[in-house]
């Protein structure tokens, strides 16, 4: 089948194969862009949800622990 092939299929011109080749890096720039960007955006968030973490936790720290009463014996 394969010795087929090149007679069902005609070989690509050079300037489609041109062609295809520029969209296909266009294609994987654009792609890398996007992937860089939801990158950036999700490390934003996570930096920001972390010093928020943070923060709370700082001030569960700092009030009264109404349960420390009930452990105690």
């Amino acid at each position: 089948m394969s010795k087929n092939l090149p007679y069902i299929m005609p070989a690509a011109q050079p300037q489609v194969e041109e062609a295809f080749a520029s969209y296909q890096t266009t294609h994987q720039f654009y792609h890398e862009v996007q992937s860089r960007s939801e990158f950036q955006r999700y490390c934003d968030w996570y930096y920001t949800t972390a010093e928020q973490n943070r923060q709370d936790l700082k001030k569960m720290r700092g009030e009264l622990n109404i349960f420390q009463w009930f452990r105690r014996r």
